[in-house]
């Protein structure tokens, strides 16, 4: 899997940004099949930094109505990058 398949995006939300601030941790959305390795070489190799360890986190897809017509929303999954001591805190603005 190509590194830009396995980060799909940051995910920017009160309590990552609160993590961010507090455990410097970032959060992305990653692919559903990725693993913490692959999450871990993916942000290494992409924001040139060290990564102390990863947590992840599955979510299932939410039921949506239209009318008479129900659906759910995809399935995803959360990664918690927590970074090495000593490196700087990414930037979303820079991606």
């Amino acid at each position: 899997m190509n590194v830009y398949e396995v980060l799909r995006g940051p995910c920017v939300t009160e309590k990552s940004e609160m993590i961010r601030a507090l455990e410097q941790s970032l959060c992305f959305r990653v692919h559903p099949d990725a693993t913490k390795t692959d999450v871990k070489n993916a942000v290494q190799k992409v924001f040139s930094v060290k990564v102390a360890g990863v947590r992840t986190a599955n979510y299932d897809g939410k039921l949506r109505r239209r009318g008479r017509y129900a659906g759910y929303k995809p399935n995803w999954k959360k990664a918690y990058v927590k970074l090495a001591d000593g490196q700087k805190m990414v930037e979303y603005a820079q991606i």
